[in-house]
């Protein structure tokens, strides 16, 4: 089974996925927009809260998903530490776990997935978090797509 363990999240090292959110440390207002992206025409803005229960570490998977037309963005709005899972694409178009690549978000970070970019299903990790989720959709099951992967564990760093 591969083992997969985390790295700090940071906005250079994610830079290839997406976009790390931060709230600006000085006042004022930070733009955050830059990789929200929808790839169709007939897709409305959807904002959702999802919940999440927290995990212990080590932990094994075998889900990846992506949404292929559109970016989808993370803020947490009560967490702790939290899972950043991403993956390039292989030669197939799957996920290439070889090249999968975990991240550790604090508390205080968002992410926006690029899209078309495979992630891990949100996983949290300390208590039971909440996120605001923005991304666009048009109803269809171009949405969401979920596949199986080889099993790998995730490990903290």
């Amino acid at each position: 089974m591969r083992r997969i363990t985390t790295e700090l999240l940071t906005a250079e090292a994610f830079t290839p996925f997406g976009e790390v959110l931060e709230s600006p440390n000085a006042p004022g207002r930070a733009y955050i927009d830059k990789m929200l992206e929808n790839r169709r025409g007939g897709a409305a803005p959807s904002l959702s809260f999802t919940r999440a229960v927290p995990k212990s570490a080590p932990f094994a998977s075998t889900t990846m998903e992506r949404h292929e037309f559109s970016s989808q963005s993370f803020i947490p709005m009560e967490a702790g530490r939290w899972l950043v899972l991403v993956a390039p694409h292989a030669a197939d178009g799957r996920p290439d776990m070889e090249k999968a690549r975990a991240f550790l978000a604090r508390p205080d970070q968002g992410v926006t997935y690029g899209a078309n970019v495979w992630h891990h299903p949100s996983t949290v990790f300390d208590r039971e978090a909440r996120f605001a989720v923005f991304m666009w959709k048009d109803g269809t099951s171009a949405d969401d797509e979920f596949v199986e992967v080889a099993p790998f564990e995730l490990h903290l760093g």
